[in-house]
């Protein structure tokens, strides 16, 4: 178990004016954003298939996916080519974000749960929050984001799994 001190690395990133984050050891690179291949029938977050180094990687407009607007793009748009861990494989993901800040340490201790607002909603793909001066950020549990009810991308198979 991590102590409270520990340190732990995150990405952190934009969608509109929230700030979100994902552990840097999943993220693989940042590319540019280039519109993708698409796929008939998808889910409507899932834009298409991107090649990434001779991989077909699904790539998912991330606002659509927790219910935001539809990502419009700048020149500050950017995808995070991800490699998600599951429990029988990895799954490759791009994930379009706004605009990619830095690689932010949050201590174990900042990382508070997810906000009780007193009615039930779907907040199991949030990991944590935490606080800083002027807002928060949210980090996504990618698993979790990405399985159950809507997130069948688990199921995806995009190629034979990397080694870590």
């Amino acid at each position: 178990m991590a102590s409270p001190t520990s340190i732990m690395q995150y990405v952190t990133f934009s969608l509109g004016e929230e700030v979100f984050a994902v552990p840097v050891d999943v993220v693989r690179e940042i590319l540019d954003h280039e519109e993708a291949f698409k796929i008939p029938h998808g889910p409507d977050y899932l834009l298409g298939l991107r090649d990434v180094r001779g991989q077909g990687v699904p790539v998912i407009d991330l606002r659509l996916r927790l219910g935001m607007t539809k990502t419009v793009k700048t020149s500050h748009t950017r995808i995070l080519v991800l490699d998600i861990p599951f429990v029988e494989k990895v799954l490759a993901l791009g994930l379009v974000a706004d605009k990619v800040f830095e690689v932010t340490p949050f201590r174990q201790d900042q990382i508070e749960t997810a906000p009780d607002i007193g009615i039930r909603w779907n907040s199991s793909y949030i990991a944590g929050v935490v606080r800083r001066e002027s807002d928060f950020v949210v980090i996504i549990d990618l698993a979790k984001l990405f399985t159950g009810d809507a997130g069948e991308l688990a199921k995806v198979d995009n190629g034979p799994m990397r080694a870590a």
